[in-house]
């Protein structure tokens, strides 16, 4: 019989339904894989991952198209502060991408199916920019 009050706690009944990954730290994985993504052009995740991944990096890219300071805005809440080198993703993301798609109309990612992770077998991806 389980304990009333004694949710999440170790004790006497342990801890029972403790989620481990919340969605607090599922979107900043995406965050950070997004951001990564922008500043390398591909990433390689897994087959869940690359399916959240894709609509995120395609909003982004339509920011992008747009270039004005509420989109910049906007792209800035979603992107982390991460660069390599002198090169922001912020800055690659405008300067770059952006005019790399303005002639396309979605479809700006593209995910490849790669073999089963070795460690666990799950379903592993390689998402990439087309083009």
């Amino acid at each position: 019989m389980p304990a009333q009050g004694r949710k999440n706690v170790h004790g006497k009944t342990g801890v029972r339904f403790k989620a481990a990954y919340t969605s607090s730290k599922r979107k900043m994985m995406l965050r950070n894989t997004v951001t990564h993504l922008v500043l390398f052009d591909q990433v390689k995740v897994t087959k869940a991952v690359a399916k959240d991944l894709i609509p995120l990096a395609d909003k982004l890219i339509t920011l992008a198209k747009a270039n004005t300071l509420a989109s910049r805005r906007r792209a800035l809440s979603i992107l982390t502060d991460q660069k390599v080198g002198e090169t922001k993703a912020i800055d690659k993301l405008f300067d770059v991408l952006g005019p790399r798609f303005k002639d396309r109309n979605g479809g700006y990612t593209r995910a490849l199916d790669l073999a089963a992770r070795r460690g666990d077998n799950a379903p592993m991806s390689v998402v990439s920019f087309v083009e």
